[in-house]
């Protein structure tokens, strides 16, 4: 008679347990009751809140003394980042309260968004002035049409980061925390495809535009020394977005735990995220598009709807955003 082997017994995986926060509410990442992935830097969370709340001040007065009022979604952008930051550093000295952790995370992750959006809304507006009519339409869209289809863009990426992020951000873990993981990945791989292809239409309008003002075709009214910078501030504003967004998709693709080296290092996120999205606000300062942009006509015209044009004197009258009578197209343009 042979005696059956006995069928080994494996260990259980360890599970997490509850440790006791310092005296700021700091646990171990592997703890139970873990907020953090990392300790939270008070000193250098301090340091970027004060630098967005003076970019957020600049861009407040920079839009009222300018009334370029389609600059309240850069002043959004600012403002979301100065909030973020403030949290972070009250949560430095709070690190259980789950209320700073969840708001400070989904404002760090959608802030970008609203510099990526302004982006897109300042390069259509100058291909619209500075260029002449018939070289206007890149890809076959015209300025008006490459603003909407690139904010809608915009704007439904943050909609998909914003749930991914939400679910991040939770204290519900285990499989929320993947589901949010995959969705959060899915919303920044499009806000990447769609920065990628406007940085190409960008690349293009500044081919255009060099030409342009090579040849000394550029109006007399335009500063060609400081369109310039303009122009070039918006392709570095876009290659800075392409790095924060390269570093959240390579942060998140290793795994939302605490055995990822990106997220168990407070300084990636500084350094990639924060750092890139202060100097672009700091940069959209100091070479602000109100510097170009000048007069009725840097504004995209609204054309009003047919029984008022009737009224304001004519079928084809326009009037731009800020109600000056245009008294029709301009150059042909819409």
């Amino acid at each position: 008679m042979t005696t059956p082997t006995p069928t080994p017994t494996l260990p259980s995986p360890p599970k997490c347990t509850t440790a006791i926060p310092d005296h700021r509410g700091y646990v171990p990442p592997t703890a139970c009751n873990a907020n953090y992935g990392f300790y939270p830097s008070w000193e250098w969370n301090l340091v970027f809140t004060i630098g967005f709340f003076l970019a957020s001040l600049l861009h407040i007065a920079q839009m009222l003394a300018s009334r370029k009022w389609f600059c309240w979604v850069l002043v959004m952008g600012a403002l979301w980042e100065y909030a973020c930051f403030m949290l972070r550093t009250l949560g430095a000295f709070d690190q259980q309260n789950g209320g700073l952790v969840v708001v400070g995370t989904l404002l760090f992750l959608l802030a970008p968004l609203w510099i990526n959006a302004f982006v897109y809304m300042v390069v259509a507006r100058l291909i619209n002035f500075l260029l002449p009519s018939n070289s206007q339409k890149i890809f076959g869209l015209s300025p008006r049409w490459l603003a909407k289809a690139f904010v809608v863009a915009d704007v439904l990426s943050f909609f998909i980061q914003a749930a991914g992020g939400g679910m991040l951000a939770g204290q519900d873990g285990g499989d929320t925390i993947q589901t949010g993981q995959r969705i959060y990945m899915a919303g920044i791989g499009v806000q990447l495809a769609f920065v990628v292809i406007f940085a190409v239409i960008t690349v293009l309008f500044t081919i255009r535009l060099e030409r342009l003002m090579g040849a000394g075709l550029l109006e007399p009214s335009h500063n060609v020394t400081v369109t310039r910078h303009l122009v070039w501030s918006m392709l570095a504003v876009i290659g800075l977005i392409v790095v924060r967004i390269v570093f959240r998709f390579v942060e998140f693709s290793g795994g939302v735990s605490s055995s990822n080296p990106i997220l168990a290092n407070e300084a990636y996120q500084l350094g990639l995220d924060a750092l890139p999205m202060l100097i672009a606000l700091l940069l959209i300062n100091a070479v602000h598009p109100s510097k170009v942009l000048k007069g009725p006509e840097s504004s995209f015209p609204r054309t009003w709807p047919r029984r008022w044009r009737t009224k304001l004197g004519g079928e084809h009258e326009l009037l731009d955003s800020s109600g000056t009578e245009l008294g029709g197209q301009r150059d042909g343009r819409e």
